[in-house]
């Protein structure tokens, strides 16, 4: 399976009529929060595949009775856990609060309990699988791993806590953009599983 993953920024090189031709092999694409809907919504569009998508600190809140809050065509996992082509995927969006009242921005503690209803499904999966899932879509990365010194990219410490407990194969996030030199390397392995920042898109097979 070949998953393409989008954070962030839009990409010109997806958003363009030449999409179809140079990622028809794409049989998943993976939103990590952070992007206009109908970028994402060209996206399946274009390649006609499933989306499985979580919400950034700069997205709306997501409405399942407001078109303008989700994506159409696409399937919210935030706080999910779903099955798709084979593969379990969880989801948990949102980052560290940096702006008190901001819509998707939570206190270390916070989310810690956002992520509680991901551990009936997650702890089944670890006990009947070994790991909880293939795939946790996160917008914020780990702490500790590609977050930022500044406080609105610090990393979500109830991810960590997701990655020991559970052993997903692969993390994806968002939310730190590695312009800024922060990142000499997207891709870090933290224990069994391999975390990698996709901003502003990456390719992954499984």
């Amino acid at each position: 399976m070949k998953i393409l993953a989008v954070s962030d920024q839009v990409e010109t090189r997806l958003y363009s009529p030449l999409l179809r031709e140079a990622f028809s092999d794409v049989d998943l694409l993976i939103g990590c929060g952070d992007l206009p809907y109908e970028y994402l919504e060209y996206l399946i569009s274009s390649l006609n595949v499933p989306l499985l998508y979580v919400p950034g600190n700069h997205d709306p809140g997501y409405n399942p009775n407001n078109p303008r809050a989700q994506v159409e065509g696409g399937e919210h996992i935030d706080q999910r856990v779903v099955a798709v082509k084979g593969l379990t995927v969880a989801g948990l969006g949102g980052s560290i609060r940096y702006r008190p009242g901001s819509v998707n921005q939570h206190t270390q503690t916070g989310m810690y309990f956002r992520a509680l209803p991901l551990l009936p499904r997650l702890t089944v999966n670890r006990l009947r699988a070994g790991r909880g899932a293939d795939i946790l879509v996160t917008h914020s990365p780990p702490k500790g791993i590609h977050d930022d010194v500044d406080p609105a990219h610090t990393g979500l410490q109830a991810i960590n806590t997701l990655i020991s407990l559970f052993k997903p194969r692969y993390v994806l996030h968002g939310h730190t953009h590695n312009y800024r030199g922060n990142l000499l390397d997207p891709r870090t392995q933290a224990g069994a599983t391999l975390v990698i920042n996709v901003f502003p898109y990456t390719t992954l097979e499984i």
